[in-house]
């Protein structure tokens, strides 16, 4: 039994020297301690040995598997220090290289203008309200004075869905919604994506974005929008902008104005920017036509209003100096982080 013992010792020591991983030393252990292993085999022959003799060969059996069990666990740890020490210098990190920067985007031109206007507006007590971007022909074009066979349809050259479905060509439709509801007084802007079939070309688009505001309530006057208009010119583009109204033709609004800016550039002296006029066309505007209330519910006797519109790349190409409305669009990574 000494002898087998001796044999199953020398034969562990060589399966364990020739172990190259951790794997092949489990595969050892397996082989020598395991269920059909050849150390338990000899545990299992025990009923055979004489009952005089158990103690001592117990005692042998012990023996040996406490030593192979001892050269397991250093082989088993010299493999894993050297395979740690091996992905130590595998990982090792340079701390002098460069850090790697993390890119965080920002808001888009557009964004930051349109939260700019909506601070002024609401600061000013008026509600941000959206509507549908598929709009019904009745809200786009028919209660807001332009009925069909009217210049003004083929002036927006409008995307139609259908004959009477369309894609909105103006944010006026959610003016028309709101005044519908009947409640008034009435305060507010309405931004959001619009459609015309225009080409695209430095200052025009097929989908863009507008801004237009509605005031209705009793005994409002022109007086009304030219103060509402000036402050508004005053925080978007500084305390020393001035304003201009010049007469202009709306089929919304009666009278209608165009509203001009004195160029914040060169102080309304002339410049390339405001090419030498010293003035920047922003926006148009006008008192609401009494047949638009009307058609709304909305007694013309009794209540007013003013409105108007404004394009949002409009004042963000004005507010940023930008000189192409297409590169708000193209993605180009160089010109929006300027922003």
């Amino acid at each position: 039994m000494k002898e087998r013992l001796q044999k199953i010792r020398e034969n562990a020591v060589e399966k364990i020297q020739a172990a190259v991983d951790l794997n092949a030393l489990n595969d050892a252990r397996v082989a020598i301690l395991g269920k059909k292993g050849e150390l338990t085999s000899v545990l299992k022959s025990m009923k055979d040995v004489a009952p005089e003799d158990r103690p001592k060969v117990g005692q042998l059996v012990n023996e040996t598997r406490e030593e192979i069990e001892k050269l397991l666990d250093e082989a088993k740890n010299r493999m894993e220090t050297a395979a740690r020490e091996a992905k130590l210098r595998a990982e090792v990190i340079d701390v002098t290289l460069p850090a790697k920067k993390n890119n965080v985007g920002h808001r888009h031109p557009n964004t930051i203008a349109l939260e700019e206007v909506e601070r002024i507006f609401i600061g000013m007590g008026y509600e941000v309200m959206e509507g549908p971007e598929i709009e019904y022909d009745l809200y786009n074009f028919e209660k807001l004075n332009i009925p069909e066979g009217h210049p003004a349809k083929d002036e927006q050259d409008t995307f139609y869905i259908t004959k009477d479905i369309l894609l909105r060509t103006q944010t006026s439709p959610c003016q028309a919604r709101a005044m519908e509801t009947g409640k008034l007084p009435i305060r507010m802007i309405s931004p959001g994506r619009v459609f015309r079939s225009d080409e695209v070309d430095a200052t025009h688009s097929p989908s863009f974005h507008q801004i237009e505001g509605l005031v209705v309530d009793k005994n409002i006057t022109f007086a009304d929008l030219k103060g509402t208009l000036e402050e508004f010119a005053k925080e978007l583009f500084g305390p020393e902008t001035k304003t201009k109204f010049r007469p202009h033709h709306f089929p919304f609004t009666e009278p209608s104005a165009e509203v001009d800016v004195s160029c914040f550039k060169c102080g309304g002296k002339g410049c390339r920017f405001c090419k030498g006029s010293g003035w920047i066309e922003i926006l148009g505007c006008g008192m609401v036509h009494p047949h638009v209330l009307e058609m709304c519910g909305i007694d013309p006797k009794e209540y007013t209003g003013f409105a108007f519109g404004v394009g949002l790349e409009r004042i963000a190409l004005l507010k940023y100096e930008i000189d192409d409305m297409r590169l708000l669009y193209e993605n180009d990574i160089r010109f929006l982080k300027q922003f």
